[in-house]
């Protein structure tokens, strides 16, 4: 459905699901980590991806770049230094606001508050399919 990319990208030498998809009027929202291997060891990060409601087998838009990385102190240093890693969300009843608890260095969890439609929007902007 959605493979690693090669090259340079932020998500080149894996990626996996995390948190179940959400669905949106626009199709299947995905909130995925992706890994690149640089000199100083691995990075995990956060994407986004669409698939289509009907046939979520389709990929129809997926992001160029991050949307989440580790930044904080307790992101950065741990078991496993470098690491955010997406594990749950809950939606707050204005049917918007995603709470994403995720793994920080392999050592906490954190959580992050995001926009549902703000993530869609930015998503139509920052496509890459593929």
């Amino acid at each position: 459905m959605m493979e690693a990319r090669r090259g340079g990208w932020w998500d080149a030498n894996k990626i996996g699901l995390s948190p179940p998809p959400i669905e949106t009027p626009k199709g299947w929202l995905v909130i995925y980590h992706g890994v690149r291997h640089t000199a100083a060891g691995a990075l995990y990060r956060v994407g986004l991806a669409l698939f289509d409601l009907n046939h979520p087998d389709r990929c129809l838009k997926r992001g160029s770049q991050w949307v989440f990385g580790p930044e904080a102190p307790y992101e950065l240093q741990g078991d496993v230094g470098y690491v955010v890693f997406p594990c749950g969300y809950t939606i707050l009843p204005d049917g918007d606001t995603l709470h994403l608890y995720y793994g920080a260095a392999d050592t906490s969890i954190g959580l992050a508050t995001g926009s549902i439609t703000a993530m869609l929007n930015w998503l139509e902007r920052s496509d890459q399919a593929g």
